[in-house]
Order: C-alpha cells, then sequence, then structure tokens
C-alpha cells in the first residue's frame, strides 16, 4: 500500500470542500477492503493526519483547504515513529525456486497495517524520492505527489485544467 495513496484518502472534491475517504465506517472499511474496527479507523485518521503534517512540512505547502485538520509536525515525527515502532520485523532469506525476502513480525494484522504505512511515509520523506515530493498548487487541491519528470508542476491533469480555467477567469474579469 502506498504511504501517497493513504494520504490521498482525504482530497478536494473540485468545488471547494473536502472528501475524507476514511470518515465514515464504511468508507474506512471500502478503503481497507475488509471490516475495520472503530479503534483501528481512529488510529489510522491520526496517522494520516501525522504524515499529512510532515508532507506538508517538507514540501513547504502553506496554508490549504485541509488547514484546519492539520496537526503540529513536531507531533507528527512522534506519531509517525511511534507508529512504525508498532511491528519491528525481521528479513528472512527463503528459497523454492531463487531467493526471495519476507519480513516476518510478531505484532497484530492491525500493529503491522499502521507500522507498515509509518515505515512508508518515513522511507519516503527519507528516500530518494524526498526531493521530488510536492504539494500540488491547484486552487482546492490538498493532494500531494511525487514529481515523475522536471516540468511536473500538477498532481493530476485535471488538477492543471482547474487552475489554467481559473487563471483564464481572473484575466477576464480584470
Amino acid at each position: 500500500m502506498r504511504v501517497l495513496d493513504f494520504v490521498g484518502t482525504l482530497h478536494g472534491d473540485g468545488r471547494g470542500g473536502l472528501v475524507d475517504e476514511l470518515g465514515t465506517p464504511e468508507g474506512f472499511a471500502r478503503w481497507l477492503g475488509r471490516p475495520g474496527d472503530e479503534e483501528l479507523r481512529s488510529r489510522a485518521l491520526e496517522l494520516r493526519a501525522a504524515v499529512r503534517a510532515l508532507l506538508a512540512h517538507v514540501t513547504g505547502a502553506g496554508e490549504r483547504l485541509d488547514a484546519p485538520l492539520a496537526v503540529r509536525w513536531e507531533g507528527a515525527l512522534d506519531v509517525v515513529n511511534r507508529t512504525a515502532a508498532l511491528a519491528p520485523r525481521v528479513a528472512r532469506l527463503e528459497w523454492a525456486d531463487g531467493p526471495r525476502l519476507v519480513h516476518l513480525s510478531e505484532a497484530d494484522a492491525r500493529d503491522r497495517l499502521l507500522a507498515d504505512l509509518a515505515t512508508g511515509a518515513i522511507e519516503l520523506l527519507a528516500g530518494g524520492d524526498a526531493a521530488e515530493l510536492r504539494a500540488c498548487p491547484s486552487p482546492r487541491c490538498v493532494r500531494y505527489f511525487v514529481r515523475s519528470h522536471p516540468q511536473q508542476v500538477w498532481c493530476l491533469p485535471s488538477c492543471g485544467n482547474r487552475a489554467r480555467v481559473s487563471r483564464h477567469n481572473r484575466r477576464g474579469r480584470a
């Protein structure tokens, strides 16, 4: 599960509002692919807010539509590190038809899920793609993305279109 897909479960609706795909138990179960409980959903929401705070900090996202949901990045750092530590894992080499890396952990499935997401965030923020992390500058967009080529500005083509239409409308009124 990619961490940007996880944080992308909070996104703009294109009309100035936010859509929270994890905002209801049903939405969380859809995202999870199985029924989840309220405690796990609450922990996932806390982790998502923390990861979004770190992404905002590293990209210099500034004031965005999701600002009322933001947490301080210093506290977010603690949440991410604490969550990643929930499921310590050991690398194991298995050999069937060739070498295969398997990670083993004695943590329960819920802690493993959250720890994997937190570890993914750490790897993204501290890894080779960190320099290409961006906050989409489109009006009303709250997504983050890894820039795939030097001229990429928007997270999605629709965000670029929305920004161009907005700029055109502003010029027409001036």
